[in-house]
């Protein structure tokens, strides 16, 4: 059976996930604010407005402890990757995985070596159809 894809994800809430599958859980607003004001200027509030977006459409979970809430991620980055990518791919592509590589493969500037691993990986799964 299918899983809905989750909602939609902007750039910026995309990173504060990152740092927060980066720190393992556990993680407070002021550490992850921290974490991002290393590589950009952001106001606290910008960034405790972005966990509370990302817990409301579930990608993160959270409780109280004291006066600060700690923060964890409520899907593992592969099912955060699978949904998002389903999403684009119905919407998109049609609902086709051929269409989507396809643009990938035809668009994007692969390496050899990323050629050669794409290649491996699906001789490697019609393999393990096979057997």
């Amino acid at each position: 059976m299918k899983k809905s894809s989750l909602g939609p994800l902007g750039e910026a809430e995309m990173e504060v996930l990152q740092h927060v599958w980066a720190s393992g859980g556990g993680v407070t607003v002021a550490e992850i604010h921290e974490q991002v004001s290393r590589q950009r200027k952001v106001a606290y509030t910008t960034i405790m407005t972005i966990m509370r977006k990302l817990a409301d459409k579930g990608y993160l979970r959270y409780e109280k402890h004291g006066s600060a809430y700690l923060y964890e991620a409520a899907r593992s980055p592969g099912e955060v990757k699978h949904s998002l990518l389903t999403g684009i791919l119905g919407k998109v592509f049609g609902g086709s995985p051929v269409d989507l590589v396809e643009s990938l493969v035809k668009y994007e500037a692969l390496s050899e070596k990323e050629r050669a691993e794409i290649k491996k990986m699906l001789d490697q799964m019609e393999d393990d159809d096979v057997s």
